[in-house]
């Protein structure tokens, strides 16, 4: 026991071991794999959030409302949002707090974009004001770009855009923090740090989201119903939840302490992390390979009416890879397996929660990367 304490604590250069970190969205699905991976690496976590919005959801599932400094507001709520950034005094803070669903956005674009994009400006605003010396990373998405439907990769100086409402709040999103970033945040005296994040489709145990492929195979498998497909042929980045965090981790840890960085190039910046060239599948693959793991079966439910999604989607990570040294550690047919173990599981989720965090953390000092070592 002892030694596994270790290795979660020592990972991150040991930066994060009794450092205050303030998470916004700590409620939802990234936010609590998130917050339990700080807890394993000795932060004292505040977080900032709606309550949970499906049922089940991880967080009451790992059971992290006791473990941390939990607080219920909404973060288009500026005076709220102030106090509690005022009364937590972070180190980092990590915005993920978000309206994250596609289609959602089509039914609710005001609040899509309120929640969005005002809500960051809330958080980046509230941190201006406070002037507290911090590193702020704000997770957006892969969404965020521009899509033309090209077969090559989005690298982080591609223009933002979006068809849809979520997507160009994303896009919108990021243009805040850049604006932020350079009319308030450059003067190094300030030692107030700020990156924004981009990762591509992110799954793994405790997604119970409405909407969303794998929840929905989760439900269906469950239930002994074939999983009902609607865009079989849409290629997504999929990569397993640990992934992109590992990035987010890293990234604020460099931003913290510049000495650790493999390069000197800018860390305020925006990064992408995404799964290597072989995780970009179809869905149907995707299906086909959770398959392998519950049996059951799929139709094809394809509308040729449905709202519009991207077809074609994936990030280029060489920034990550060159500045940070962060790479994936998980591939296509691992990420799967381990999502679907742990939706299988009839133990203690958030025990088996944190073994997947320490397993995935033994394989990346296997791999001797920078984060794990």
């Amino acid at each position: 026991m002892e030694d596994l304490v270790r290795l979660k604590t020592m990972t991150f250069a040991d930066i994060y071991r009794s450092k205050k970190v303030f998470i916004t969205g700590h409620t939802g699905f990234k936010g609590s794999w998130l917050t339990q991976w700080l807890l394993d690496l000795g932060a004292a976590v505040t977080g900032y959030a709606l309550p949970p919005t499906t049922q089940p959801s991880i967080f009451e599932q790992i059971e992290l409302k006791n473990k941390i400094k939990h607080i219920e507001s909404d973060i288009r709520d500026f005076e709220s949002l102030k106090l509690a950034i005022e009364y937590a005094k972070p180190d980092f803070i990590f915005h993920l707090a978000a309206q994250p669903l596609v289609r959602l956005s089509y039914e609710k674009p005001v609040e899509t974009y309120s929640t969005n994009v005002m809500g960051t400006v809330n958080i980046l605003e509230a941190v201006r004001v406070i002037a507290r010396p911090c590193v702020v990373v704000v997770i957006t998405t892969d969404k965020c770009y521009e899509n033309s439907e090209r077969s090559e990769g989005y690298s982080e100086d591609d223009p933002m855009g979006g068809h849809d409402p979520y997507s160009s709040s994303k896009g919108a999103t990021e243009l805040v923090v850049s604006a932020y970033r350079r009319s308030y945040f450059s003067n190094p005296v300030l030692g107030i740090r700020l990156a924004s994040v981009r990762a591509g489709n992110v799954i793994g145990g405790g997604d119970w989201a409405l909407d969303r492929i794998v929840p929905d195979c989760i439900r269906a498998l469950t239930n002994n119903k074939p999983i009902a497909v609607r865009n079989k042929l849409s290629t997504r980045p999929w990569q397993h939840v640990l992934e992109p965090l590992s990035g987010y981790l890293w990234l604020a840890a460099c931003l913290y302490r510049p000495d650790i960085s493999r390069s000197k190039q800018n860390l305020d910046s925006a990064f992408n992390f995404g799964p290597t060239a072989d995780s970009n599948r179809n869905v149907q693959s995707l299906v086909e390979e959770i398959l392998k793991s519950w049996e059951g079966s799929w139709i094809d439910k394809s509308d040729p009416s449905a709202l519009h999604e991207a077809k074609l989607l994936h990030l280029v990570i060489d920034k990550a890879a060159n500045v940070l040294g962060w790479k994936p550690v998980w591939n296509f047919e691992e990420t799967i397996y381990q999502t679907i173990s742990w939706y299988k599981n009839e133990k203690d989720l958030g025990v088996f929660t944190q073994q997947q965090i320490a397993n995935y953390t033994i394989q990346a000092r296997a791999r001797d990367i920078v984060w794990a070592r």
